[in-house]
């Protein structure tokens, strides 16, 4: 019988020569005469391993890595096959602290299969939740996310089961489901890893979501910058609709809904839902005045569903294991697992799962060991570009929805983006109103020019420029673009510059503490 042998296709395992690697393994295997059955799996998220090889055994998968195209036939010479020791070996996967000490649900699978087959998916749990979904009333769906506790993975964390009661509620002859796949934030690579490996997840909650509000079609709008996942998405819905998860006829239902991916424009503002709606529409990606909220006038003025990758990939645990099961995960208002992109000056940096209420701290050093320069950490920045940097002082902090908003922060779509002591805060809050500056979408003035005026004042402010003149002005025009602008785009752009003024005053040439809200 063939050893199965797995080796990353995911991007950042090929980043660093996971393809070359598995071409090696692939032609040594043949050269020997090994018979050898090559999966390119997903990765498991430990990122400084990559390209991490496993062997199946008789007691587990057994992993070897950081692999190298060098390392390769040093690695037959030692009978990895059948679990020989070798210098870079790790023992069972499930064993490595890192992996083993996470609580994954929505990424239980990632990794462990071949990402197109089906047939693994199923032998792993998959398809139990449209099972049940196929056979109850939209209502019940409904109300099973609601009771699960489930908010939107992608920042907003807005509670899912209700802007799905609002989707079914409203009367149409078509309603949608959009997955925002727009993966913008520095430091985030959940949805990407994600639909590499473990893409019928996705296609499930989909099609779960419209059995649910009344949606026949589903469009997944993918940056354009995932090649990969392009790919396999849309090999994985032609198989799913080959199965009977699509189409006309779903699981023998009588039931229909289709899905098709769609190219992003390459704009960081699409991510926001509205001008994400635009971009499908063939426009230009501009924010849309709310209301009408999308639940109600969305995709071509008809209900829509716009939801991230993993909360739709997190619904069918909730319908297959019940919505009690997932709401036990988790504290307060936030419940389930979240999804964390540790990134940065990081010794360890990669993907953990786990459950609400883990704290910054544990984060950082139990997962992260600490800065790779091996200086001390001196801040975080959550929630993407457009994220409060949060100081040491805070680590302590749990990750939790409203332990973050009152420490005024936001823990977004889980990126956790980490800096040593050598950071210059100032820079920092600078590169965010450059940013917004560069992406803003110019529909409304507060973005459009109050960031090209934040990156003015903070160089007046750099060069000693009547600098408590124009801290007061900074202060003010933060304000302005918090509450005065059409979305977040510029409504967040002030969170790391106020955030950095608060903490870090001395890099703004401060002597004391400086707090912006007073």
């Amino acid at each position: 019988m063939a050893t199965r042998v797995f080796v990353p296709a995911d991007t950042t395992a090929a980043s660093v020569g996971a393809d070359r690697v598995a071409a090696a393994i692939a032609a040594e295997a043949e050269r020997r005469g090994e018979n050898i059955e090559l999966v390119r799996n997903g990765s498991r998220g430990m990122f400084w391993l990559e390209p991490l090889v496993e062997v199946q055994s008789d007691i587990g998968r057994l992993a070897y890595g950081p692999v190298t195209k060098a390392d390769v036939a040093g690695l037959f010479d030692a009978g990895f096959l059948k679990g020989g020791a070798h210098p870079l070996g790790l023992g069972l996967t499930g064993e490595i602290p890192y992996f083993k000490n996470q609580q994954r649900l929505t990424f239980a699978r990632v990794g462990l299969i071949d990402p197109l087959s089906i047939t693994e998916y199923e032998a792993n749990g998959g398809l139990a939740g449209l099972r049940k979904a196929v056979a109850v009333a939209p209502v019940q769906i409904v109300d099973d996310v609601k009771a699960s506790g489930l908010r939107g993975r992608g920042g907003a964390a807005f509670p899912t089961g209700l802007k799905w009661q609002t989707v079914l509620n409203t009367p149409a002859d078509q309603k949608y489901i959009v997955c925002n796949a727009d993966e913008g934030d520095s430091g985030t690579f959940a949805d990407r890893m994600l639909m590499e490996g473990d893409p019928y997840s996705l296609i499930e909650g989909m099609v779960i979501a419209g059995l649910g509000v009344g949606a026949t079609q589903g469009h997944i709008y993918l940056r354009s910058e995932y090649p990969r996942c392009w790919k396999v998405l849309n090999e994985a819905i032609e198989r799913a609709r080959e199965f009977g998860m699509l189409g006309d006829n779903i699981l023998d239902s009588g039931k229909a809904f289709e899905l098709e991916v769609r190219l992003g424009a390459g704009s960081y503002v699409c991510g926001e839902e509205t001008a994400l709606l635009e971009s499908l529409e063939g426009k230009r990606g501009e924010v849309r005045a709310k209301p009408p909220v999308p639940a109600i006038s969305g995709l071509f003025g008809k209900p829509t569903v716009v939801n991230n990758v993993i909360t739709l990939a997190s619904v069918p645990i909730i319908l297959g294991c019940g919505p009690a099961f997932y709401h036990d995960y988790g504290m307060g208002r936030s419940r389930g697992t979240l999804t964390l992109q540790l990134a940065g000056n990081i010794k360890y940096p990669g993907m953990i799962e786990r459950a609400f209420g883990l704290t910054l701290k544990e984060l950082l050093y139990d997962y992260g060991g600490g800065s790779a320069s091996g200086r001390p950490l001196r801040a975080v920045q959550a929630g993407g570009p457009l994220g409060a940097y949060i100081p040491v002082e805070d680590f302590d902090m749990p990750l939790d929805y409203e332990a973050f908003m009152e420490r005024g922060a936001m823990i977004g779509h889980g990126g956790v983006v980490a800096f040593d002591d050598t950071v210059d805060m100032l820079k920092m809050a600078r590169f965010a109103m450059e940013f917004c500056a560069e992406e803003s979408c110019g529909k409304c003035t507060p973005c459009r020019i109050g960031a090209v005026r934040g990156v003015e004042v903070i160089d007046r402010i750099k060069a000693g420029t009547e600098p408590e003149k124009n801290l007061q002005l900074l202060e003010s025009l933060c304000d302005t673009m918090q509450y005065g602008s059409l979305c977040a785009m510029g409504g967040m752009t002030p969170y790391p510059v106020v955030s950095a003024l608060k903490h870090f005053p001395e890099d703004f040439g401060l002597k004391e503490n400086h707090n912006p809200e007073n």
